[in-house]
């Protein structure tokens, strides 16, 4: 199995690392040179990781190929590329449907959708899967566990839950500038901010993923946490996250039509 990688940005990274870092019998992996910096940089990290010329190169090396290009420059990458028939495809691109990518492949037909996300790379991430194939599972195994996805809506959904990570990281940023304000040097207080939120992944990591028994546990009755908690329940916080969530999902499927 030869991988072939139509774009080299961020999460292209992340799963040849996942795929390759001490490994004693990494993949063959062949990677587009539409990012020269991060390609010469897997290919020296990596011995089984080569660069290929051209985007065809890839195409025509390699019997996987996963689409890892922005969405928006999908169709003017893949114009004057031919993709052979026997091909399968793994398509990361975000918001376009299986018949979209069809499209864009033709005459190549065995295709899927992923959304693989950093974690990949430490071989940690659970990466969605639709429709169900054995080859695009067995590439992303091995990298944290897949969830196969019963239909395309279904997959949305999962998209949408994706857009949550930002907003993950300015809740940190909120707590430690509130500390900021009560006389914490900041950078003090986005070291406590990240070393308390960093030891509530251990329950994760050992696979627990009750989240409302884990809050549970951690809002002792009549103590802090459960003040907090209820204090942002009534403000609504929580109702606004599936609002947003609902929006992503409004827009993701304006995208897709």
């Amino acid at each position: 199995m030869v991988y072939g990688f139509i774009g080299t940005g961020a999460i292209t990274a992340a799963i040849v690392t996942g795929l390759c870092d001490g490994s004693a019998d990494a993949p063959e992996i062949l990677i587009s040179p539409r990012n020269p910096h991060v390609a010469a940089d897997l290919a020296r990290r990596f011995p089984s990781v080569r660069v290929a010329e051209t985007n065809q190169a890839v195409i025509d090396g390699a019997s996987v190929v996963i689409l890892a290009v922005r969405p928006q420059d999908a169709a003017a990458v893949f114009a004057d590329l031919t993709v052979p028939a026997d091909r399968t495809i793994v398509s990361l691109l975000a918001g376009w449907t299986i018949a979209r990518v069809r499209h864009l492949v033709a005459p190549a037909t065995r295709i899927s959708r992923a959304i693989p996300l950093p974690a990949v790379a430490l071989r940690e991430g659970v990466t969605p899967i639709y429709p169900a194939d054995d080859i695009a599972e067995a590439l992303f195994d091995g990298l944290g566990g897949v969830v196969t996805v019963a239909d395309e809506e279904t997959f949305a959904g999962f998209a949408a839950a994706t857009a949550t990570m930002a907003a993950y990281f300015t809740h940190l940023r909120a707590i430690s500038d509130w500390l900021a304000t009560r006389g914490v040097p900041s950078g003090d207080a986005r070291r406590y901010v990240a070393a308390v939120f960093a030891g509530l992944t251990g329950p994760l990591r050992l696979g627990r993923s009750d989240f409302a028994q884990l809050a549970h546990e951690h809002a002792t009755p009549g103590g802090l946490n459960e003040r907090f908690l209820a204090s942002l329940t009534e403000a609504g916080a929580f109702d606004s996250v599936r609002a947003g969530l609902d929006g992503i999902a409004a827009y993701l499927a304006s995208r897709s039509r």
